[in-house]
């Protein structure tokens, strides 16, 4: 008797360790949701047309409500749906909904990124959640005019697994109306970067953001604070009422390492950072300012601000891929400053005015600078 309950708890034990083992060992999040490009499609038999019936219909989502299974290009009724990363894409009309359970690690946090526009000339909202946390984004304004649209989305797991759900809250006089989604990525943030030596700024050089998709990026749009509670963008504020965008060195000129952040908002739009300082005690703020070589285009001017100092930086912009260093010397008023900037101009394409584009920010740095070099 003994003995098997010795072997009993031996095998309990060795379960659990296993267990804690796999979890510590769980791989480490960056691509695409299982089925997240849509690609897998219904059955024949579960499409009415265009809308998918039966709420597992489509492979490895759940839906609620009215969701159709669109291809791209152009459609009945005169519309055309750009849907750049792939053949297919999931539209949800009138109070529609598709979610995924997603393993997760508690107290980790994800960030989503995913590809969304509307469909109609109404205005559409598309809601995005997890148990605790969900936010409202306004899709009626459209970045890139090729369906490029890109946005992440952050949040904490409270739990190993979270239901996901994208949910489209409006009511149309056409039912079938609201966003488009044609694409779905996660990826695991990894914790903020600690001070890089001789540099006060956290991931001053934008390396750490969201999954950036791979066969198109029209760059990803990082939503205000107001919208996010935890950012994609470690480190950073998006402390504005519009998206800045992350750009990555494969579809983008960025000046140096692998990410930039494109301020395509103008005053609208501002990126920050609080840092910590000593009252009285002066630095130097050095950032990289320049295009992506994206056909942006024009006099462009970047504003940046450290406690009561300023600093506007123009520039013109031929659109192939040109930057310069700045400096600005503050002294700090407190024990924390924040550092921020913003472009003051808007900007489009110069072959799209539909696209949205603006002046580019890298490799900000902030070092403590003695009273000799004054």
């Amino acid at each position: 008797m003994a003995a098997t309950f010795l072997s009993i708890s031996f095998l309990l034990l060795h379960s659990l360790f296993t267990s804690l083992c796999l979890a510590a060992n769980a791989p480490y999040l960056d691509g695409l949701l299982a089925n997240g490009n849509f690609e897998q499609s219904p059955r024949p038999s579960d499409l009415k047309n265009t809308v998918i019936i039966g709420k597992f219909s489509l492979p490895r989502w759940e839906i609620n409500g009215l969701v159709e299974y669109v291809s791209g290009g152009p459609q009945p009724g005169g519309f055309y749906f750009a849907i750049p990363r792939g053949a297919h894409a999931a539209r949800l009309g009138n109070d529609g909904s598709i979610s995924q359970v997603l393993n997760v690690k508690p107290g980790k946090v994800y960030s989503l990124t995913f590809a969304a526009t509307r469909t109609c000339a109404q205005d559409e909202v598309l809601t995005v959640s997890v148990p605790g946390q969900s936010s409202d984004l306004p899709i009626q304004t459209l970045y890139s005019s090729d369906g490029g649209d890109t946005y992440a989305w952050a949040f904490k797991a409270n739990s190993n697994t979270v239901k996901l759900t994208f949910h489209n809250p409006g009511i149309q006089e056409d039912p079938t109306c609201g966003p488009l989604l044609d694409a779905v990525a996660i990826k695991e943030m990894l914790p903020c970067p600690k001070y890089a030596k001789g540099n006060l700024v956290k991931n001053g050089g934008f390396e750490i953001g969201p999954h950036v998709f791979k066969n198109f990026s029209t760059g990803v749009l990082l939503l205000p604070k107001v919208q996010d509670l935890y950012s994609p963008l470690p480190g950073w504020i998006i402390e504005s009422i519009k998206p800045v965008k992350y750009v990555d060195s494969k579809h983008f000129f960025v000046p140096s390492g692998q990410a930039a952040i494109e301020l395509i908002g103008g005053r609208e739009c501002a990126i920050a950072q609080i840092i910590r300082t000593v009252p009285n005690k002066h630095y130097n703020l050095l950032f990289t300012i320049g295009d992506a070589k994206n056909g942006c285009h024009g006099t462009m001017t970047i504003e940046a601000f450290a406690a009561r100092s300023v600093l506007k930086v123009p520039f013109t912009s031929q659109g192939k891929g040109y930057y310069k260093t700045a400096s600005l010397r503050f002294q700090a008023i407190s024990n924390r400053t924040r550092i921020t900037f913003y472009s003051a101009f808007y900007h489009t394409k110069i072959n799209d005015y539909g696209h949205f584009c603006g002046p580019v920010l890298d490799n900000v740095r902030v070092f403590a600078v003695s009273r000799r070099s004054l």
